[in-house]
């Protein structure tokens, strides 16, 4: 199936103007994701059909890219791949929005680009689900329309056989509207075989396809008629929840005859056929006729009656889903006319899908947020992307997880991977049973929450850069298997800790013991001078020849000859200081 489709006649411009606007509105309201990704190619480019597309060396960095041989070119973007030669698995992250509807779509064509002539096997995986086993040596597209579980779509592809590199080519993502596709339910997901529309001779796609499904043509066979309407009228598809384009619904293929029948095989079966099927068939009107004439019809597998009499009026559009239909590569499908009918039957477009099993809820959620924080923390983590366990044998190298339904992650072997600086916080993980990240350069103390993992067994620090002093809920749980040697840094037992809090700690009482009394005699020091200062500050010169007397009014030690009117200096006897008291009245004064 191509990825890009030209067309050169003046067709192709009057649709660009006709559904302009529905398109816009289309995408706008119920396409939140329309991204369309060159693998292997740099740099950006707009197709003929409009689409903008983009080389992904911003959204992955391993794998090296190539081209394919020129005697295999097909087009620009499927010209192009990456290929993968290290590790289990290689994902494509986009962010979407959880429980929201996407179309997926991924390319592939090997066009001989080794010289090897011989196509690798291997699996195609989105958002923790198997999809498809690929192996091909022709240009193939696959298709999944399923809802988000979480808040990123994954694309992957992962190595099943030694030597055989897996690789892609393109990778488009496309919201579509919540009530599409909605006979099955969210927990499953559409795998497309086939889609196509009769009638017409080349594909009909973005933006005649606001959704860019990739209608593929197909013109009437033997006993067949091409039909199309040529009126520029529009065809109402207000009922129709999977939202037919208009292009599709003016073409369709008829029989010769009103008594004659409609027969279609199976066509493309890219998956297994164990799979059930769904099948969404599209009749419309395409031309106006006497009212008395009358197109009506049933649908037949392998000649049994499977659908109720179906009548098509003008602009009106018909669908019938057939879900959970078990088929095989020999099941035919009958569109046969019904007595009254006096018309020959028509079909217009049909869209033939696989349902997958059911749809993994991934790894658990916080399990997943505790190795995004490590991926934020170092940069070489970030080249694992997907679901970090499923789908199983195909979790991250340097993980382990159980067999849960939704698994848990119960081991990280981080050791020699070159990381530097401090631990981030994935305290949630409490499944953790291993955690080694030896040999590394982490620095910053050992964190606490280490000592709160529930199931933690063994705990492997040596040869970093830790320092400060070891949690004490790690250094007393004797079901650890604790190892920090190598930590230069760290404060252990009979080594001093310079600056910890645990090491002041127990030094306080001896600095108290030391500083107080030291204090305390510097006060009284200081006290004492003070005491001296203002002694000599409060002294008087008294006149010669008079004597000082105490405040008892007894004769006392001369205090020299200060004297005044207005009192004399003498000695109290409780603070030692000097004061002024004013001298007794002489006998006469007034």
């Amino acid at each position: 199936m191509p990825s890009s489709f030209s067309c050169s006649s003046m067709e192709k411009y009057l649709w660009l103007l006709v559904y302009i606007a529905l398109c816009i509105l289309s995408v706008s309201v119920s396409g939140k994701v329309f991204v369309s990704i060159d693998c292997g190619a740099s740099g950006s480019f707009t197709d003929e059909n409009t689409i903008v597309w983009k080389g992904d060396t911003d959204l992955i960095s391993n794998g090296v890219t190539h081209t394919v041989q020129p005697n295999y070119t097909v087009s620009r973007v499927m010209d192009t791949m990456r290929v993968f030669t290290t590790r289990k698995k290689n994902c494509y992250s986009i962010d979407a929005t959880q429980g929201e509807k996407v179309l997926v779509r991924a390319g592939f064509n090997y066009g001989n680009y080794d010289r090897m002539s011989s196509p690798p096997t291997f699996d195609l995986q989105f958002n923790g689900n198997f999809w498809v086993t690929v192996n091909v040596s022709a240009s193939k597209m696959y298709e999944a329309i399923y809802v988000v579980k979480s808040k990123f779509i994954s694309v992957c592809v992962a190595q099943t056989k030694p030597n055989q590199f897996p690789f892609i080519s393109t990778l488009e993502v496309r919201s579509l509207d919540s009530q599409m596709y909605n006979n099955i339910g969210t927990n499953y997901a559409l795998l497309m075989n086939e889609r196509v529309a009769y009638g017409t001779n080349e594909s009909i796609r973005f933006p005649m396809d606001p959704y860019d499904r990739i209608w593929e043509p197909i013109g009437a066979g033997t006993g067949l008629l091409n039909v199309r309407n040529d009126a520029s009228s529009f065809i109402d598809t207000s009922d129709m929840p999977d939202n037919p384009p208009q292009a599709v619904l003016k073409n369709a293929i008829s029989a010769l005859y009103n008594n004659r029948t409609i027969i279609i095989g199976v066509g493309i079966m890219s998956y297994s056929i164990r799979y059930p099927t769904y099948l969404n068939w599209y009749f419309s009107e395409v031309e106006s006729h006497n009212p008395a004439e009358l197109r009506a019809f049933r649908i037949l597998v392998d000649d049994l009656p499977y659908s109720l009499p179906i009548s098509l009026q003008f602009r009106n559009v018909t669908s019938y889903v057939f879900s959970n239909l078990t088929i095989t590569l020999n099941t035919t499908f009958t569109i046969d006319p019904i007595g009254v009918s006096t018309l020959p039957p028509i079909v217009n477009a049909a869209e033939f899908f696989s349902i997958s099993n059911a749809l993994t809820d991934g790894t658990n959620k916080n399990d997943v947020e505790g190795l995004s924080s490590l991926q934020n923390a170092f940069e070489i983590l970030q080249e694992w992307g997907g679901d970090p366990c499923l789908p199983r044998p195909y979790s991250w190298e340097w993980i382990v997880c159980n067999n849960d339904p939704t698994p848990r992650v119960t081991s990280i072997k981080l050791d020699s991977f070159n990381l530097s600086g401090p631990l981030p916080n994935f305290g949630n993980m409490d499944a953790l049973e291993i955690l080694d990240l030896h040999n590394n350069s982490l620095t910053g103390s050992i964190p606490s929450f280490l000592g709160a993992l529930p199931n933690l067994k063994q705990l492997n620090l040596a040869n970093n850069q830790f320092s400060g002093s070891i949690p004490k809920s790690l250094l007393r749980n004797s079901k650890l298997n604790f190892i920090y040697t190598g930590n230069t840094l760290l404060c252990t037992k009979g080594k001093s800790c310079p600056g910890s809090d645990e090491n002041m700690t127990t030094k306080l009482p001896i600095i108290l013991g030391i500083c107080i009394p030291v204090l305390l005699i510097l006060g009284a020091i200081v006290g004492v001078l003070v005491i001296r200062h203002k002694r000599r500050k409060v002294g008087v010169t008294r006149p010669s020849g008079d004597t000082g007397h105490r405040a008892n009014g007894t004769r006392g030690t001369t205090l020299g000859d200060n004297y005044d009117k207005k009192g004399v200096a003498e000695l109290d006897e409780n603070t030692d200081e000097r004061f002024y008291r004013s001298p007794a009245p002489l006998l006469g004064e007034r």
